[in-house]
């Protein structure tokens, strides 16, 4: 998962009285902050005296943590995404890449923009992929690797624009003369996905 800490605020005392929030966006890059800007952010840290030194200690355990709930829900999802990738003709590999980058395993996630589950689904995907809950993990896993198919015959021979579409959408891809729009979420979206892929 992309971790990226772009807010905490400076301090200028050795100790400080303060809560810190954590946000994830839709490119999986997180935030941290004292003061939050909406109801998206979730309390990690809760309010108390502390010095600067051990907020460092609580953002390193946090990652700890996030690193082994991810490698869990891998093990918890191999089997569906081994099955869905066979059933679809994808490369299982490609199928793990877009939901560590989507998702980083996390099969209740849901982003401002309603994309929800492991694949990151918006409802129009679902439907048009068969997709009825796309909060099951199993159907979630199936629709987003049968779109993902169909992305890859789509675009054949050039994976990152099937990926490129599969986060902006194949009409954008088609839009920009088959090539990656020059959209920045998109343009680091398909760099994360296929280095996780290749390594």
């Amino acid at each position: 998962m992309r971790i990226v800490i772009i807010l905490l605020t400076l301090f200028i005392s050795t100790e400080v009285m303060a809560d810190i929030y954590k946000f994830t966006d839709t490119d999986g890059r997180v935030y941290y902050t004292d003061e939050p800007r909406h109801s998206l952010y979730k309390r990690i840290i809760k309010s108390k005296t502390f010095r600067y030194s051990n907020l460092n200690s609580n953002l390193n355990n946090y990652h700890a943590k996030v690193r082994t709930y991810t490698g869990a829900n891998k093990k918890k999802f191999a089997e569906l995404i081994q099955q869905a990738a066979y059933r679809h003709n994808v490369d299982a590999k490609l199928v793990h890449a877009v939901i560590q980058t989507e998702s980083a395993y996390n099969s209740s996630a849901q982003s401002p923009k309603g994309a929800v589950g492991l694949m990151q689904l918006m409802p129009d995907t679902a439907r048009r992929f068969g997709v009825s809950d796309r909060n099951d993990p199993d159907q979630n896993i199936d629709g987003g690797t049968r779109y993902l198919k169909h992305l890859i015959n789509m675009f054949n021979p050039n994976l990152d624009l099937a990926v490129a579409a599969y986060n902006a959408g194949e009409n954008a891809v088609i839009r920009y003369n088959n090539s990656i729009p020059p959209y920045p979420e998109t343009q680091n979206y398909v760099k994360q996905v296929l280095a996780l892929y290749n390594q």
